[in-house]
């Protein structure tokens, strides 16, 4: 299924899902499957994280409602097209970014005239970012004023469905809810003085990260995966002329392996945001200024992968703020 949050015209910010071009609304699809089957089929929230804090039996409910006839003939169907989709989970628990894909991070390091750190193939590591600076699908994404340096990240993301802790890395997989395209946008010029210091990234990364179009459950992909991993085509275009390809088959660190990681002695709840780090030449970084400069106010990014969709964001100036 691909899950939603979606803006109603009059009731908000709402939780719903994709059915071909049109959004229906996991609240009040529930009422209305529960007036035929009865109140033992069990009410579905307004939000998406609620909904995936209700864990399986809610996901179920979500299927059954789904495969019923008569959706589109009810007020809760909406065409996709008179709808604002906002970020999945407009506000994640957590964000989780990893640094998972080799070639990323040996071309970053080259072009610093860095050699590989022997300790990265040791185990995944992450940094916590700001999950209060989530941004959905053409969302506009204002430039820092900090930073002449603004980079896109092509990245995939999961999100947590079901609380665990120390989680094995032969269960890890059944803890993911649904994947996602996730742009982790990067003052470059400012993260490079960071590191040096020995902690971060802080303001180079904190200021927006993009998320979207929709969450897409597990299921949907088992034709394309292969163990712990999945092929799918990640793509990334700067007004309309593709810079990035590669595909999640080719990430070095499993997302069993990512979440095994991050929940070592940590409890992972239902909301939790986890990304994978950037695919091989996904950012202006990695492919040098000989063939993009940094993103400027107009660009328009475009980050795709196969299943998952599109994500678009339109960069802006900075913007005095009170």
């Amino acid at each position: 299924m691909k899950y939603v949050t979606y803006l109603h015209p009059t009731d908000g910010p709402r939780a719903g899902f994709l059915h071909g071009a049109n959004v229906v609304d996991l609240e009040r699809s529930a009422k209305w499957m529960a007036q035929g089957s009865g109140p033992e089929f069990g009410m579905l929230p307004s939000s998406l994280l609620r909904f995936l804090e209700l864990g399986p039996a809610a996901q179920e409910r979500a299927r059954q409602i789904a495969a019923a006839s008569g959706l589109e003939n009810q007020g809760f169907w909406l065409p996709l097209d008179q709808v604002k989709l906002l970020p999945p989970l407009p506000l994640p628990r957590s964000f989780r970014d990893f640094y998972a894909f080799e070639e990323h991070v040996k071309t970053a390091r080259g072009r610093r005239g860095l050699e590989m750190v022997p300790q990265w193939y040791k185990f995944p590591v992450f940094y916590f970012s700001n999950h209060n600076a989530i941004h959905g699908p053409d969302e506009e994404v204002e430039r820092p004023a900090y930073t002449s340096w603004l980079d896109y990240e092509l990245e995939i993301a999961c999100v947590i469905g079901k609380e665990g802790r120390s989680i094995p890395r032969e269960e890890a997989l059944d803890h993911i809810a649904g994947f996602t395209i996730l742009n982790d946008w990067s003052a470059r010029d400012v993260q490079r003085e960071e590191v040096t210091v020995g902690l971060g990234p802080a303001k180079g990364k904190d200021f927006a990260t993009s998320i979207g179009p929709y969450l897409l459950t597990p299921d949907e992909l088992e034709d394309v995966r292969d163990g712990e991993r999945w092929s799918l085509a990640m793509t990334a275009r700067v007004n309309g002329k593709e810079l990035s390809r590669g595909n999640f088959a080719d990430i070095w660190f499993s997302f069993a392996e990512l979440i095994a990681r991050a929940s070592d002695g940590v409890t992972l709840y239902p909301g939790d945001l986890i990304g994978s780090g950037t695919v091989g030449t996904g950012c202006i970084l990695e492919l040098g200024e000989d063939v993009h400069r940094w993103l400027e106010p107009g660009d328009l990014v475009e980050l795709e992968i196969e299943r998952l969709g599109t994500l678009r964001s339109r960069i802006t100036k900075p913007k005095v703020h009170k």
